[in-house]
């Protein structure tokens, strides 16, 4: 095969090739790490749906002292009369008054937990809205909690946690349902009585 007869086949190669190529879709460089599968991906919370952990560690005191005090002292006195009057004789009156009040209120609370929430919006400053519930049954006691607020994205933690109280407008209900939460409340008739007097 002659050198010539080499060549021309080359060239028809190469300009096949070359005709060809622009038909072909072109290659993509795909990574080995993907963002959701990396070792070292971040795994914030940051759109709607996603997931993150509330460490609940709150406790409040408040208390409150009052003292209220009045008194109060009036006396007449009238001495023996004279002419038309001599059927009066002395005579004198006095009273006193005296009230005295005092109260005081001290309240603790104390409340602890962990509890997932999801991402329900991303407001425009890019702050998330978080909401999330856990209900909790054993024994015939149901204990439900509530946590709603707005996450800051550089409060969230790298381990996706955050602490409640960097949980702006949050707003924590616990309900209590069972034997136990209905004996803590007061009666009927009681709440009644308690609403007319």
């Amino acid at each position: 095969m002659s050198n010539i007869y080499i060549k021309a086949i080359i060239l028809s190669v190469v300009l096949a090739s070359a005709l060809l190529a622009p038909l072909q879709p072109p290659a993509e460089a795909a990574s080995l790490w993907s963002e959701q599968n990396s070792l070292f991906g971040d795994r914030k919370a940051r759109a709607v749906g996603d997931s993150l952990t509330i460490i609940i560690s709150e406790s409040s005191v408040a208390s409150r002292t009052g003292n209220a005090a009045n008194s109060k002292s009036a006396s007449t006195k009238a001495t023996a009369g004279t002419g038309v009057f001599k059927w009066i004789d002395n005579a004198g009156t006095s009273g006193s008054d005296s009230f005295k009040a005092e109260g005081k209120i001290t309240n603790s609370n104390s409340v602890t937990g962990r509890i997932t929430v999801q991402v329900t919006g991303v407001k425009p400053n890019g702050n998330l809205e978080v909401s999330g519930t856990q209900s909790i049954k054993q024994n015939g006691e149901e204990q439900k909690i509530t946590i709603t607020g707005e996450v800051r994205p550089e409060d969230v933690s790298v381990d996706n946690s955050v602490m409640s109280y960097n949980v702006a407008n949050a707003q924590l209900k616990i309900d209590g349902k069972g034997p136990i939460a209905n004996k803590q409340r007061q009666g009927i008739l009681t709440q009644i009585f308690n609403f007319l007097f």
